[in-house]
């Protein structure tokens, strides 16, 4: 069992996008992604030689820590996480942070969906892009799907993402325009004036100018 993972950094604050915006949120950003999107706002999280490995539990501590002063859930994140097995960490965290008084907490993990899905989380972000798409398995198992939109191309790939679900429980559909992207604004929110099914989604983090 994998003890040791890299880490970018570790931060408490507020899920600024999708279903779970304004929502008090602990972060566990991992190291390493071989998806490599050009539009990337966490490039320094590409390479995983560039950041210290910390043990799990110190990584479930912290966690812990973050659900006393307030955080709902754990959110990890990249990089793309899938790339590491998140089974040992996944079990560490519900080890730590489960007592009497309380539920375990719940475990988010946002993905691309490359890789096999591991840790059992409780929610699934799926944000697939069209240069890499992802496995059938992150269609049929995730919670929201989250495409960004930089041009109609993006769009065109997102309802190709939806049609490919094929299940009976659907996810929240969310478009999120590129950050300063005045184009992909333009288009989510004309296409989900005329499109119900799906929501937009926006960076408010990123307005607020917090992590």
């Amino acid at each position: 069992m994998k003890s040791m993972l890299p880490v970018v950094e570790l931060f408490h604050s507020l899920q600024g996008e999708g279903a779970h915006a304004g929502r008090s949120a602990f972060f566990i950003r991992l190291a390493s992604c071989q998806v490599g999107c050009p539009w990337c706002d966490t490039k320094n999280s590409w390479s995983k030689d560039n950041h210290p490995e910390k043990n799990i539990m110190y990584l479930s501590e912290e966690a812990a820590k973050a659900r006393a002063a307030g955080a709902a859930f754990v959110v990890i994140t990249g990089g793309e996480p899938l790339h590491h097995n998140l089974d040992p960490l996944c079990t560490t965290i519900r080890q730590v942070t489960t007592s009497k008084e309380k539920e375990t907490m719940p475990i988010h993990i946002e993905t691309s969906g490359v890789d096999l899905i591991t840790g059992n989380p409780n929610w699934i972000t799926l944000s697939p892009k069209r240069h890499s798409p992802p496995r059938q398995e992150a269609l049929q198992r995730c919670h929201e799907l989250k495409v960004v939109i930089h041009g109609k191309d993006d769009l065109i790939f997102a309802e190709a993402m939806k049609l490919r679900m094929k299940r009976k429980n659907k996810p929240l559909l969310f478009l999120q325009p590129g950050w300063n992207c005045h184009e992909g604004q333009k288009l989510a929110f004309e296409f989900v004036k005329s499109h119900p099914i799906w929501r937009l989604s926006m960076q408010t983090h990123k307005w607020l100018g917090v992590s």
